[in-house]
């Protein structure tokens, strides 16, 4: 079994954690300021290091679950960071989702160090990690690639490899455009059937009986028909983050997203206005609000 650093102990991390706990495998954990998930690893005999640059000497491959490229970046540099603490050969893990530019950077300051860097950001939701279930979009070097598969099979049940460093990221922010471009668009088609005083569940029969039927439409009709927002495991303000990481990533390729704008605006108006602890499904309600008279 690999020594495996893990970094960032919140919902998903802690679960990925349980999971490599239950696998086996030898594990120095770092988080932030919430026990919720360290104190039960710690109880199950993983250890807790003080810093980043701590879990990268006692490991072979370091694992990070955070939520922005500017917190993957911070447990990255500096004296007490990750690659300061790099052993030679290690592999670097990054399960967030995160800005390509960044991965790209971050990758080349790990190899000059000795190691090697992948980004592999996920698809489903904690109760998947819980089982070992998750869809691990990863990419990089292949022979690392190779080299963690083993460990990234006892976290996925589908594992892939995209190519070059920073691909796995640029492929999950199309993703999470796309879905939350969907669920805005189905959020608002609820809003709108209200205005016209058509029944949601009929309008949600007639749509998901041709083409349109998608899971992501299920999700919102969770909480738009049934009331019920935990389909859909995923706050308002991680949407308008990674949004916004889709449209500074075609920024920087030097083109215009006009699809992700009005998207972006709407997530970003509704974190403002105090919802961005609210799951996407429950834009229902701020479309709602929003086309009343």
């Amino acid at each position: 079994m690999s020594k495996i650093g893990f970094i960032g102990l919140g919902l998903m991390g802690g679960a990925m954690v349980g999971r490599l706990l239950d696998k086996g495998h030898e594990l120095v954990v770092l988080g932030n300021r919430d026990r919720t998930y360290i104190d039960p690893a710690i109880a199950r005999g993983a250890k807790e290091a003080a810093n980043a640059f701590e879990v990268a000497q006692a490991s072979d491959i370091v694992m990070l679950c955070m939520g922005t490229s500017d917190q993957v970046e911070g447990r990255m540099r500096g004296d007490q960071g990750v690659i300061a603490g790099l052993n030679a050969g290690a592999v670097v893990i990054d399960f967030g989702t995160s800005l390509p530019a960044s991965t790209k950077a971050l990758g080349a300051e790990v190899a000059a160090a000795g190691g090697a860097y992948l980004d592999a950001p996920l698809g489903r939701t904690p109760a998947h990690a819980v089982d070992g279930l998750l869809n691990i979009m990863c990419s990089g070097d292949k022979a690392a690639f190779d080299k963690v598969k083993p460990v990234l099979d006892d976290l996925g049940e589908n594992v892939f490899h995209l190519g070059a460093l920073g691909s796995g990221h640029t492929i999950k922010l199309i993703n999470n455009f796309f879905g939350m471009t969907v669920a805005n668009a189905m959020a608002e088609a609820f809003a709108m059937a209200d205005v016209q005083g058509v029944d949601r569940e009929g309008l949600y029969d007639v749509m998901s009986a041709g083409p349109l039927h998608s899971g992501m439409m299920d999700f919102v009709k969770s909480y738009g028909v049934d009331g019920n927002p935990a389909q859909l495991a995923f706050a308002i303000k991680n949407a308008a983050k990674d949004v916004g990481y889709y449209a500074t990533m075609a920024d920087d390729a030097g083109v215009t997203s006009l699809m992700s704008q009005s998207t972006l605006k709407a997530l970003n108006t509704a974190r403002d206005e105090g919802r961005g602890d609210d799951m996407v499904s429950q834009m229902v309600d701020f479309y709602a609000d929003k086309m009343k008279p």
